[in-house]
């Protein structure tokens, strides 16, 4: 048991970033094999143009999902900096329930297409690969957002409370 858990804590903290390295490296290295290929013999794959979008696609959908977890996503903290401590946390809730919005809304609308892709039997071009493997990188990535979002939330909402509780014990206003 604690095998399975040290396990499942190591892929918490580098799920995402061994996702990236693997498909950055896959789809930087049949953009170079493919290149070679093409300028010295004058042969191309066909699956050779496809595959480094879709694989483009997990890169970004997970990229964005490490960008979550780090806190290093697009924000707007000028603002914020001067805001007191209650309206900070009350603008990061509003923002998390955003993420959560918009990650259902992304989620339902991409499962779908999944959905009409591996009914249509969509293949990669040259290949016997469904397309609708690596369609779905888009929910999954914007679940693993979602998750990494929840910890975030779960995380912010713990600091308040104890500094909440802190600045009453101290005397302070909360």
């Amino acid at each position: 048991m604690k095998r399975l858990l040290s396990c499942l804590q190591w892929l918490d903290r580098n799920i995402e970033r061994l996702i990236i390295i693997i498909s950055y490296s896959a789809m930087a290295g049949i953009i170079f094999v493919e290149v070679i290929r093409r300028f010295f013999f004058g042969l191309q794959a066909p699956w050779s143009v496809q595959v480094p979008i879709f694989l483009y696609l997990i890169l970004a959908w997970v990229g964005a999902a490490y960008n979550a977890k780090t806190r290093s996503h697009l924000s707007f903290n000028a603002l914020r900096m001067i805001m007191g401590r209650r309206v900070k946390y009350c603008c990061t809730v509003f923002d998390y329930l955003a993420w959560v919005l918009l990650s259902c809304v992304v989620i339902y609308v991409t499962i779908e297409q999944v959905q009409i892709n591996r009914d249509n039997f969509s293949m990669i071009l040259g290949t016997e690969i469904m397309t609708w493997y690596f369609l779905t990188a888009t929910p999954v990535g914007w679940a693993l957002i979602l998750y990494r979002v929840t910890q975030n939330f779960i995380k912010d909402t713990k600091e308040f409370i104890l500094s909440s509780g802190n600045a009453k014990s101290a005397g302070g206003v909360a």
